[in-house]
């Protein structure tokens, strides 16, 4: 069956993805995909075994964890230090110290990345962004171009619900000399449906890419898509970083929902009838029973809105007294039966609560009100912190495989890069997000004033054993981009002081400027500073020096002391 795909392909050396080594043995994607394998031109099949056949159902699943209490809380935490927004900053730049290319190039990837983050509106949206891609666990985003010119680049980026888009795997497999099935090639595509994709998840794949099918195919180029890079290992389905936390939600869910239970059931003390039957009959007995709990019960409720008084007897509530029948030569006896102790415990709720955020990687710490924040020494971090600091920067090297994505067909379209050139620059290409960590801000100032340290005692040995570049790089930990900034600055300040200032690397001397009013441009004004300085020096040499016929005598008493 031929598939007819909307969107567009970018220029490959080959049409479709071919296997360079000839294996029997099925690639594994990681991403969520579902895999269709198909042999010769006998038609297709499902491999139910490695699809998700409720992946909607645990989308939304997320979403409505999302929005309880204390989920909510975690989620803002682990968003907030991810993405910070800056009025003086960009929440996120690229790196490219490590690509060695020439700056022409690099500064046209500059040039793209920021239309990227344009097209995003990451300024803006960034935190909402990265907030759908950690609840969801998977992000879709349709690349929308001008067909007509394509070298336009990218004009649009819109948002696809991962509810009603799923990835398919095309393995297309064929029979080598000794009659074994071995992989061909593999043929990737999207599945789009406005309504939903329950025929995938039913495994009726063919009957959604037919010609009478509501869904639309998409070309893979024209999806950028990315996930949170854990998957069941059971099913291969993508999961989301809330999944650790379903189990602890629900038991917190239940305990809580226990405790308020108990408490409105045992909060009031309550009195025991113990009514007195003799030897009545037992249906005669209940009848008499309930005509004495008719007799003292009290439900008499006034209206405040029309006056009236209500009886509402006939409503037995869980806060009433108890009537228990007694036979025999007991008296009718009233008791009170005690509330319930401890009633305002909580250890069993905040140990469910600790639970879930442990899960979520959140430090504990954050969670109590009564713990105050206080700046010390980076030494004073808590492990804690330390590993969510670390965790944040995993999420951040993950979340940012969207921009290689995007950043490969952007470079692509414009003829910057050929897909493959690309494939070797994204190893040498990074990206910083900015940090709002206070105790990041405090390491960093530790570890500069270290810097600092070391620089006094390397500063006599520069341009003798150490360069001033390899001083700045490996020292000062300064990038290409910083050292020419850093360069360009000391520049202008030098141009823009009315104050003669001493260039870099030329201690001691002064610039000589010719056209500069009252100056004789025969002379140089080092040589006068030397002139001067030996002039000064003259008088203290005759004075500290003796004499030649004093040198003589010293030296022959010294050698005749020596005999």
């Amino acid at each position: 069956m031929a598939i007819k795909l909307f969107g567009f392909e970018l220029v490959r050396d080959k049409e479709q993805v071919a296997i360079e080594t000839q294996t029997p043995i099925t690639p594994v994607a990681d991403d969520g995909s579902v895999s269709i394998a198909t042999t010769g031109s006998y038609g297709f099949f499902v491999d139910i075994d490695g699809s998700y056949r409720s992946e909607i159902d645990l989308v939304t699943k997320y979403r409505t964890m999302s929005m309880q209490p204390e989920l909510e809380s975690a989620i803002d935490d682990i968003t907030n230090e991810a993405v910070v927004h800056d009025n003086q900053s960009k929440s996120v730049s690229i790196i490219l110290d490590d690509l060695e290319q020439k700056d022409a190039i690099k500064d046209k990837i500059r040039d793209e990345f920021k239309n990227i983050l344009k097209l995003l509106n990451f300024g803006n949206d960034g935190a909402d962004i990265f907030r759908k891609w950690y609840i969801d666990g998977r992000m879709y985003y349709h690349v929308v171009i001008d067909k007509d010119n394509p070298r336009d680049g990218i004009q649009k980026l819109i948002y696809i619900d991962p509810r009603r888009i799923r990835k398919i795997r095309n393995v297309v497999k064929k029979k080598d000399e000794d009659g074994r099935e071995i992989v061909d090639r593999i043929d990737e595509f999207y599945i789009y449906n406005d309504k939903n994709l329950t025929k995938i998840d039913n495994g009726n794949i063919p009957q959604l890419i037919g010609p009478s099918a509501g869904a639309i195919t998409f070309a893979k180029d024209s999806i950028a898509y990315v996930t949170s890079g854990l998957t069941d290992p059971s099913k291969q389905v993508v999961l989301s970083y809330l999944h650790k936390a379903i189990r602890p939600l629900n038991q917190l869910r239940f305990v809580e929902d226990a405790i308020v239970i108990y408490r409105l059931s045992r909060a009031p003390e309550r009195r025991v009838f113990y009514v007195d039957v003799g030897k009545m009959p037992r249906i005669k007995a209940e009848q008499y029973l309930q005509n004495m709990m008719m007799k003292f019960r009290n439900k008499l409720v006034y209206d405040p809105t029309t006056g009236d008084v209500r009886d509402d007897r006939r409503f037995q509530s869980i806060l009433e007294d108890f009537w228990i029948p007694r036979h025999g030569d007991k008296n009718t006896e009233i008791t009170t039966l005690p509330s319930g102790q401890n009633l305002g415990e909580l250890e069993d709720v905040k140990y469910f609560q600790n639970k879930l955020y442990k899960a979520l990687s959140v430090p504990i710490s954050r969670t109590e009100p009564s713990t105050g924040f206080s700046l010390g020494r980076s030494t004073e971090i808590t492990r804690d912190e330390l590993k969510f600091m670390k965790f944040i920067n995993k999420l951040r090297d993950r979340f940012s495989i969207l921009f290689d994505d995007l950043l490969s067909k952007q470079l692509s379209l414009k003829g910057i890069c050929s897909l493959e050139e690309w494939e070797e620059f994204k190893q040498d290409i990074h990206y910083d997000f900015l940090k709002d960590n206070n105790f990041y801000e405090l390491k960093e100032a530790e570890l500069l004033q270290n810097r600092l340290a070391v620089l006094v005692q390397v500063d006599p040995y520069i341009g003798r054993f150490f360069s001033k570049k390899w001083v700045q790089q490996n020292i000062l930990r300064m990038d290409e981009d910083q050292i020419e900034k850093m360069q360009e600055e000391m520049a202008e300040e030098y141009e823009e002081s009315p104050q003669p200032m001493m260039p870099p690397g030329m201690p001691g001397q002064i610039p000589q400027d010719p056209n500069a009013p009252g100056q004789d441009p025969t002379q140089d004004p080092n040589a006068m500073l030397q002139q001067g300085a030996d002039q000064q020096m003259a008088p203290q040499q005759q004075v500290d020096q003796p004499p030649d016929d004093i040198n003589i005598k010293a030296q022959q008493e010294l050698f005749s002391g020596r005999k």
